[in-house]
């Protein structure tokens, strides 16, 4: 089992949403990176879910991948803000995956207090200038993360 943290513009979609849906497709990730960490999801890893763009950005919630990575329809639809004209059927460049709901957590963890902590130094989120909407977690940090709610 490995871990990620997955972030989402609450305004978007939030913690709340996928409680209400249950499992949600997790599409229009365009970043490169971001899409390599999708393809190497399985059905069972564990997921941070994360707030961003918002008043207190934090980690608000606890899923897990559902699916593994399949084409992201959306990159084929030219009246998608996701379309992507240079991505083929035959060959497509973008993935996505489904996340399942598990729950929320009792707080928000603030990411200014997930910068605070030493034990979360080599922290991926934690580096400057890391904006990718989807990182690796380690076991530890996975760990220590949820210890804090």
């Amino acid at each position: 089992m490995r871990y990620w943290l997955m972030k989402s513009e609450p305004d978007e979609f939030s913690i709340d949403m996928l409680a209400k849906k249950k499992v949600e497709a997790w599409n229009g990730v365009r970043n490169y990176q971001a899409r390599n960490f999708m393809r190497d999801m399985k059905v069972g890893d564990g997921v941070l879910f994360y707030h961003s763009s918002c008043d207190v950005p934090g980690v608000v919630g606890i899923a897990e991948i559902s699916a593994e990575a399949y084409p992201d329809p959306t990159q084929f639809d030219a009246r998608s803000d996701y379309y992507d004209a240079a991505s083929k059927r035959e060959e497509p460049r973008w993935s996505m995956v489904d996340v399942t709901f598990k729950r929320k957590l009792a707080r928000t963890i603030p990411l200014t207090e997930l910068k605070d902590r030493d034990e979360l130094a080599d922290f991926v989120l934690t580096r400057r200038g890391n904006r990718l909407s989807v990182l690796p977690v380690t076991k530890r940090e996975w760990d220590f993360i949820l210890g804090l709610e």
